[in-house]
């Protein structure tokens, strides 16, 4: 796995993760029982705590990270191993 791949590859487990995570424990302005400011739209989130959702995507991710790494680098599953790939005659 080449550092180009690896860093990609966490990348996009990282944005995956973090829409995932965004949802989690947030509540509107109302539901904090307080008054929406003019301009703002009801279902806004009142207090979205983004660093520590931003630790958390972090933590998780690299978890997913490692374990699809393991697999990658250790042959764990390879192509050969998906029922419905096509199977080609190696070349030498």
């Amino acid at each position: 796995m080449t550092i180009a791949f690896a860093l990609a590859l966490y990348f996009i487990i990282w944005w995956i993760v973090l829409f995932a995570m965004l949802p989690i424990g947030v509540r509107t302005s109302e539901e904090a029982g307080e008054k929406t400011a003019p301009g703002t739209a009801e279902s806004a989130p009142h207090m979205p705590n983004l660093l520590p959702k931003m630790v958390a995507t972090t933590v998780v991710s690299s978890i997913i990270f490692a374990a699809l790494y393991a697999i990658i680098v250790h042959h764990v599953i390879t192509l050969d191993d998906i029922p419905f790939f096509p199977r080609y005659d190696r070349v030498q």
